[in-house]
């Protein structure tokens, strides 16, 4: 992409350009632009006669437009929940006389109690600071996870409700873009032939990765064989030991398959140990040969495959760490187990 002498992308600048003659209440002049609405080919404008396909304009933020669009549904979606939620409270025979509080705490979350336990267990899992706790923290505490016991208890309701008769919904749920990603030669695990691949970008310096190899983890336990997990290496250029620890990925990997992942989970478990000295007595702890895996530190091999991987998570848009596909599709960020757990099945399902 051509960039100015300032470093700033051609896009970028255009972007800039227009927004400045856009906010302009008497510009001198403005681009000539016409809205039209949109027709059946495809095409999003026409400059001198050359024609500029959708296609073309959505590449590269394919993953901006799916969580825009998701926004737009989860806006929608939670008002309708709101809206049945409400009708189903007044069928509800016991709802005469009452307002929807004192029918939502008397009937559908009567028996929730928060107790002490709850609120230290939250406080350790938070990591919330002992220097910080004091009796309005812990009320705060209460108060929220009251709110969220409160969720849970609407939900268990309504599905009650709608157990026998489903309610029909006329939204579109919008889908995840799907991309062709290149696996070949890369480390995996799971079934060879699974029916569903998870491909992750990652990098081993990332906090988000090392939690998102958790949940990795759990997944494998969940699924098993049913699913392929594959690992592309994507070293952000602010991680400074990032590259490294690639390497010494790799060059596991050179003595099997098995190692790769003896170090990739040991370098995630613990992310202070990233430098050479430290790398080298961990691949000694995951049984590697020392003199090989040495001379693979100092190889060619493993940094043109680690630039073969960034190139191919270039192509497919990847701007942060870490970003998976699922059978192609698009999972951005250390996501919860249950966003994977919905498009794995989907994927089994069909």
């Amino acid at each position: 992409m051509k960039k100015d002498k300032m470093g700033l992308s051609l896009s970028a600048l255009f972007t800039v350009l227009f927004i400045f003659f856009a906010c302009q209440k008497q510009a001198d002049s403005k681009p000539n632009f016409i809205f039209k609405p949109a027709g059946p080919n495809g095409v999003i404008a026409n400059i001198a006669g050359e024609q500029i396909l959708e296609k073309e304009l959505n590449a590269g933020i394919e993953n901006d437009l799916y969580e825009a669009e998701m926004k737009v549904f989860e806006i929608k979606f939670g008002k309708l929940q709101a809206m049945l939620l409400e009708k189903f409270m007044n069928l509800d025979p016991n709802k005469k006389g009452l307002s929807n509080d004192e029918f939502l705490n008397k009937f559908i979350a009567k028996n929730i109690v928060i107790s002490q336990k709850e609120i230290d267990k939250f406080i350790v899992e938070r990591q919330v600071p002992k220097e910080q706790l004091n009796p309005e923290i812990r009320e705060r505490i209460k108060q929220y996870l009251e709110v969220e016991a409160k969720k849970l208890a609407v939900e268990k309701w309504v599905a009650d409700k709608t157990k026998k008769t489903p309610v029909e919904i006329f939204l579109t749920k919008p889908q995840r873009p799907v991309f062709d990603v290149n696996i070949k030669e890369a480390p995996f695990k799971g079934g060879a032939d699974a029916k569903v691949t998870i491909v992750e970008y990652s990098d081993f310096q990332c906090p988000f990765c090392s939690k998102a190899a958790s949940t990795l983890a759990e997944l494998e336990k969940k699924y098993g064989s049913k699913v392929k997990v594959v690992f592309k290496n994507y070293p952000l250029p602010f991680h400074n030991q990032a590259r490294t620890a690639a390497v010494a990925a790799l060059c596991a990997n050179e003595q099997g398959v098995k190692y790769f992942w003896k170090m990739h989970d040991a370098m995630f478990a613990d992310q202070t140990k990233l430098d050479k000295d430290n790398l080298l007595a961990t691949a000694k702890k995951s049984g590697v040969k020392e003199a090989d895996f040495k001379t693979c530190l100092e190889a060619a091999k493993p940094m043109a495959v680690i630039d073969a991987d960034i190139a191919d998570g270039q192509k497919l848009g990847i701007k942060s760490t870490p970003t998976f596909f699922v059978n192609g599709k698009l999972v951005s960020g250390a996501q919860p187990i249950e966003v994977f757990s919905e498009v794995i099945d989907e994927e089994l399902a069909k």
